[in-house]
Order: C-alpha cells, then structure tokens, then sequence
C-alpha cells in the first residue's frame, strides 16, 4: 500500500512543533506495522533549515516546499484550523499531495462505511464506527471517538479523547478542548472553539466559543473566516 515501484513512499510532515513530533512517530508506527512511508524531515517556516528534530532534519519552508522537485507527501501537524488553512494555500506545488494517515491501533467499522478526507490524521486509540463521512485535513487526536452517521466537515481538530456521539454534524473549522464531548443528534456549527471538558447537549451555531457542562456560548466570533 501507498508504495512507488516497490519502494517506500517519501513523506515529510509540515510543523516541527510538539504534534509534528508525535505525528512522526505515528509514521513510524505505520511502518512498523507495514513499511509504507520514506519520511525525509519536516517543513517549517519557524526553524532553521538543517536543525535535527527527533533525528529527521528541517528541509526548509514554504519556499522550498514550493520548489521541490520530486513527488512527495505532506502531512500538516498543525492543530488550529485557520493555520491548516493558510499554510495549505500557500502551498502551490503540484508535486505535493495530502494522505490520510491512520494509527495501526485505530478501530473502525467496515471502511467502505468511511468516507475520509485527504490530509486527515486519525492518532493511537480512536475508536471510528460506521457510516462516518469526515471531510480534508481533520486531527482525531489520541483516543477519540466517533459514533455512527456522524459528518466532520473540514479542516476541524479534536484534542485528546474527545467524543462525538452518533448522527453527529459538525462544521468546518472546529477546534475542541481536550476531553469535550457532544450527544447524540446534535448539530454544531462553522468555526466553533469548545472548550476542554465541555459536553455540548443543545445544538451549537457558527462563530462562537462554548465552554462547560453542559456548553454554553460564552463568547462570539464576529467576521471569522471558515
């Protein structure tokens, strides 16, 4: 799977940060589990090239990602939605494609019930059911999980264990606290911050930060971009 001519496939990871750490051992994982991915270093706007992160080196920015000359996959370890956003329309590189990454650990219902975006990464421990459409360049960090008929639109992020009940809806853009939860059947809009902990149990509208059990709107967000 995922190979060139019988070779394993390059990938580097955009954000050498904390998370860029942790998705490089997701890589390593999969590859302990199945020699998939090449992963030559990371890309990051904020460090020096050639500094040595977790033993892969910085191969530069955006420039340079730009003019990379060979095919090549990018994973964004970038946790807040509006920066997976900016980054990824700077990036103007035919070359580059977004995969989706799964940990070996993750369990899931049949995967012809899943419909997943590409650039999602899906981390150690998450639990996915069935008929579950997510869309491009979703985080489910360590151990989620998500419930049957449940839609995640694009470019959201979930914290560690957070948890989605079933015939979910949410929109883009979301950003989710640590351990913050929803029931069943509800809807939460466009550009939503929860907060840590929070249990959402009404439906939730776009451009707003809630926080709480149960969540309430505790701030607006005028003229976001989602």
């Amino acid at each position: 799977m995922m190979t060139v001519k019988g070779r394993l496939r390059e990938i580097a990871i955009f954000g050498a940060g904390g998370f860029g750490m942790e998705v490089a051992m997701l890589v390593e994982h999969i590859n302990a589990a199945e020699p998939t991915w090449d992963l030559i270093g990371f890309f990051d706007d904020g460090e020096p090239k050639a500094k040595v992160v977790n033993s892969y080196s910085i191969l530069g920015g955006i420039t340079e990602l730009n003019e990379w000359k060979k095919d090549l996959a990018l994973v964004l370890a970038l946790g807040l939605p509006k920066t997976k956003k900016h980054v990824l329309e700077k990036i103007k590189n035919s070359r580059i494609s977004c995969p989706v990454l799964i940990h070996p650990s993750v369990i899931t219902g049949k995967r012809d019930y899943l419909n997943i975006g590409e650039g999602t990464i899906i981390c150690a421990g998450t639990i996915l059911t069935t008929i579950i459409k997510m869309g491009k360049h979703v985080l489910l960090n360590l151990s989620c999980t998500v419930g049957h008929q449940t839609e995640i639109g694009d470019f959201c992020s979930f914290m560690p264990t957070c948890n989605i009940s079933g015939e979910v809806s949410i929109g883009e853009s979301n950003f989710w606290g640590t351990g913050a939860k929803v029931i069943n059947r509800k809807r939460v809009g466009n550009n939503v911050t929860v907060g840590a902990g929070a249990v959402i149990v009404d439906d939730i509208p776009s451009d707003v930060v809630v926080a709480g059990v149960p969540a309430k709107i505790i701030r607006k967000l005028e003229g976001q971009d989602t």
